[in-house]
């Protein structure tokens, strides 16, 4: 997942990128924890921004039911930016009007402006050929947004639901961030417990 100096380069490119629809595309992915398929094929009739929710239909989840999503105020401010009058129809469609297949080509290229890539190069009769292959992958914003909720203390349990997993044990991949945010927690008492006694140890 995306660290925090990581996380600040990606979304200098992001605000650099010339195609800012696209853009805006992975900025919700990163707010939201979406699947890239989810947000590809959203619909502005999904998204009530009075209430900040984004419901998302049944046959756009992987789990093959309705989902009600909160959105946070940065995704909500996102989306009002996003927003044209009389919105309708898809939020991030292809230049036939059709939703994008993929953001692919897209990420490869914010990923470079980041310096989240390595580059292979191979010799050929028509000269030399440079591949950027990202270091992460587009899923890892859905990692990185659960990632930094968990550390920063939001239980499990929140956190899955926001993801939408229906399995408990899908979401124990980030168990270790949980016992990480447990740890800086106690130590917080551990730190009034040693001003109050001056740094003695308990009698």
């Amino acid at each position: 997942w995306l660290q925090a100096e990581a996380l600040q380069r990606f979304t200098q490119a992001l605000d650099a990128y010339a195609d800012q629809s696209a853009a805006d595309a992975l900025r919700l992915l990163l707010l939201t924890g979406a699947r890239a398929s989810e947000v590809t094929k959203s619909e502005w009739p999904q998204f009530d921004l009075n209430r900040g929710i984004w419901e998302k239909p049944s046959h756009h989840t992987k789990q093959k039911r309705i989902e009600h999503t909160p959105l946070s105020e940065p995704a909500i401010t996102l989306l009002r930016r996003m927003r044209p009058k009389n919105a309708s129809g898809l939020l991030f469609p292809d230049a036939d009007g059709r939703p994008r297949v993929t953001l692919r080509w897209h990420w490869i290229q914010v990923c470079k402006a980041a310096g989240l890539v390595t580059a292979h190069v191979r010799k050929s009769k028509r000269g030399t050929i440079t591949r950027y292959q990202p270091t992460v992958r587009i899923n890892d914003l859905r990692h990185s947004y659960a990632s930094y909720l968990v550390s920063s203390g939001v239980s499990l349990h929140i956190v899955g639901r926001l993801l939408g997993h229906t399995q408990p044990q899908t979401t124990m991949r980030y168990a270790h961030l949980q016992d990480e945010a447990l740890r800086d927690a106690t130590n917080r008492f551990g730190a009034i417990f040693g001003a109050a006694t001056g740094g003695k140890p308990e009698p």
